[in-house]
This record gives structure tokens, C-alpha cells and sequence, in this order.
């Protein structure tokens, strides 16, 4: 195990041991130009792991392969790559130390691949005391015990576990129309969010007209039966004998995620084959496998994947 933090090398534990960050911290507060360097490595570290979970967040994870340790494991991985990657630098460290190092006496390392990639040159030294510099440095340290989960942005949930950015947006956004829905089918609202989360990626797949404005159907329903309201031709996929076909269906098109919400609670309450499931709606497995089990969708892992986001996305 590293307890002391290596002027050459300042990332190669990053996140991963306690002693180093302690000793990366008490060396901020001398304003070493090793400290300097290592806390800049630190930060551009994390700052390329934020980057690769917001492409992680970009991309459906919610496929038949995908399970909590699969993500975990992936999450390793990104933290691994992100600390290669700061090794070779891509210039925002050494843009931090080159501007934050004109008041320092004592000649600064400097990477084995030469001059920055970022060639700017801000004059934020000039602009900074000692004691706010001394501070900055600070910052940088503190910013290197982030968790991987932390870097995401979000709120945290109870047990110190946090929520993904992406998953707070989408409920914030929804939350009312969830509950309103919820006082009219006794559904717990974030069951709801769950679904519409399950159908439409988080948002980012929702049904859409040709000239790409949003149907606002959160819950793939069809346009079948005595619909009336507007429509619009889709492609989805569909399990015919456990196989997948990619097919156009009609589906319902509303002006607003608030009569999508209306319409769902709508079409539960006055549809007999989901008597059972409201029936079930206070329990998690029990609303998710009693939709299978009614026929609300024709793919086999539909109450699986839907039980997991409520348990695993939206818990409390």
C-alpha cells in the first residue's frame, strides 16, 4: 500500500488508498509544488471519470447481461482507466499548476511527455493570495475523495448511497404528475416512475412524432381499441414466442406527461385483467410481475427489469 504521495507518479493511487489522500492533504497545506501537482493530477483524474460515467449514463444499461455487479465492476474499470489516462495527462493539471504555482520559490516536477495540451494562460495566479491559493490546493485534495457514485451529481439516498443525476432529473420532472396518478390508481408514484423510466430509457427513448416532437407516452401505450386522440406510428420491439421483432405500431399521443399519467390510471382502473395488479400495488414484486402476468407487455424479463428499477433506482 502507497502512504506517501509520488511527485512522478501522483494518481497511481487515486481513490483507492485513505493514507495517500491523508498524505496528499497535509502536503497541500505546505503549498510544496509536489503537493500542487499531485492535488492537479488528483483533480484531472476525477474530472475524466466524470466524464466517462456521463458517457456510461448516455447508454442503456438495462439489457439482459446487465446486473448491479456488472456496473459495479464497470465502475472499476472507468475509475482504472480514468487514473491512466490522468498518468499521461491531457493538460488540465498541468494548466492548474502552471497557474496556480507563481508564487511557489521551489522548481515544479515536470511530466516526462513535456508541455501541456492545453496551451492556455490564464492569469488566475495574479488574481489569487497565498491563502486562497493554499485553499484551491485544498479543494483539489478533497476533490480526490469523491466516490465513484458522488462524481455523478444527484442527491443521496438513506445509507449514504447515491442517487445518478440523470435518475433525479427524471423524477423531479415527473414527480407531481406521479403522484396525482398515484391518488387515483393507489399506485405508490414512484412504481409509476419506474415503468415510465422502464419504457422510455430514463427519458431518452420516448415515442416521437416524424418531426421528432415528443408523443409524451411514458408508458408505450397503443393506439387500439376506442382511441379517439391523436396517434403516432413508432417502431418497438415485440415477443412473439420468446422472440424479439422490431415492428411499426400506433401508439397514443398526448399534449402533456400529465395526460399520459391520466390516461395510464385511466386504462388500470378500467381494464378488468388489472384488477389484480391494483390489487398489488403496494408491493414492488407484486405490481411488476402482476403487469406481466396481465399482458402489458410481450417481453419475457419485463416484471424483472421493472422490479430492479424500483428496487435498485428509486428506493428511498
Amino acid at each position: 500500500m502507497i502512504n506517501n504521495i509520488k511527485p512522478g507518479n501522483p494518481t497511481e493511487s487515486l481513490a483507492a488508498d485513505a493514507n495517500s489522500l491523508n498524505s496528499l492533504r497535509s502536503a497541500a497545506a505546505t503549498q510544496s509544488p509536489e503537493s500542487l501537482k499531485g492535488a492537479a493530477k488528483q483533480f484531472e483524474a476525477l474530472f475524466l471519470n466524470m466524464m466517462l460515467k456521463s458517457m456510461r449514463d448516455a447508454t442503456p444499461q438495462d439489457g439482459m447481461f446487465d446486473s448491479p455487479q456488472t456496473k459495479m465492476f464497470t465502475s472499476m474499470l472507468d475509475q482504472q482507466l480514468s487514473q491512466n489516462m490522468a498518468q499521461r495527462g491531457v493538460g488540465l493539471a498541468d494548466m492548474l499548476v502552471r497557474q496556480l504555482s507563481s508564487s511557489l520559490n521551489k522548481p515544479l516536477p515536470t511530466d516526462e511527455d513535456g508541455a501541456s495540451a492545453l496551451p492556455l494562460d490564464i492569469p488566475l495566479a495574479n488574481t489569487l493570495s497565498d491563502l486562497d491559493k493554499s485553499r484551491l490546493v485544498q479543494g483539489l485534495a478533497n476533490a480526490a475523495t469523491y466516490d465513484s457514485t458522488s462524481s455523478q451529481g444527484g442527491s443521496k439516498r438513506k445509507g449514504g448511497q447515491q442517487r445518478p443525476a440523470h435518475v433525479e432529473a427524471f423524477q423531479n420532472r415527473l414527480q407531481a404528475d406521479a403522484e396525482a396518478a398515484s391518488r387515483i390508481t393507489g399506485i405508490p408514484a414512484k412504481f409509476m416512475l419506474a415503468q415510465a423510466a422502464l419504457e422510455t430509457g430514463w427519458g431518452k427513448k420516448e415515442i416521437r412524432a416524424r418531426d421528432g416532437s415528443s408523443a409524451h407516452n411514458l408508458f408505450g401505450i397503443k393506439a387500439t381499441g376506442n382511441w379517439t386522440g391523436k396517434t403516432v406510428d413508432a417502431t418497438t420491439i415485440e415477443y412473439v414466442n420468446g422472440v424479439a421483432q422490431r415492428k411499426v405500431e400506433k401508439f397514443r399521443a398526448y399534449d402533456s406527461y400529465s395526460e399520459a399519467f391520466q390516461d395510464y390510471a385511466k386504462l388500470l382502473r378500467s381494464n378488468p385483467r388489472y384488477e389484480k395488479v391494483l390489487a398489488n400495488a403496494q408491493d414492488a414484486h407484486g405490481f411488476a410481475y402482476g403487469l406481466q402476468r396481465a399482458g402489458y407487455a410481450t417481453d419475457p424479463h419485463y416484471a424483472e427489469k421493472l422490479s430492479r428499477i424500483i428496487r435498485q433506482s428509486l428506493s428511498a
